[in-house]
């Protein structure tokens, strides 16, 4: 992709050798859709955003999502898989919260974000 000639010259010749240089990183492009693909589902952006807030087990989480515990694990494990969560474990209780990473924090930041945009009755 180096040294590409495009169809336009907009005169943007040293930003565009940056971009497609980037653009080449196709793997850099796969991380960051499998992460938002772990928030492309109702349920877990709804879990993510309860365990940014507090740390909370499998049966207060489907409690408060109205949720089986089972159908509550199978969106927590590609969550903590990502990253997204993690958890400890407290006798026979696992506990799980966000991850206390910039990823997690930004991510938090943004669902915030748009639900504050996006949802005029929202008291975040």
């Amino acid at each position: 992709m180096n040294n590409m000639k495009l169809p336009h010259q907009h005169g943007e010749s040293h930003q565009t050798e940056i971009i497609q240089k980037q653009l080449s990183h196709v793997d850099y492009f796969q991380t960051v859709a499998e992460v938002f693909k772990q928030l492309g589902d109702t349920t877990r952006v709804r879990i993510f955003w309860l365990l940014c807030h507090q740390e909370e087990c499998v049966l207060n989480i489907s409690a408060m999502l109205e949720m089986s515990s089972p159908a509550v694990s199978h969106h927590l494990r590609p969550l903590k898989n990502s990253g997204l969560i993690v958890c400890r474990r407290e006798g026979k209780e696992v506990y799980y919260r966000a991850a206390d990473t910039k990823q997690s924090r930004l991510l938090h930041q943004m669902i915030e974000q748009v639900m504050e945009i996006t949802c005029p009755e929202s008291e975040l």
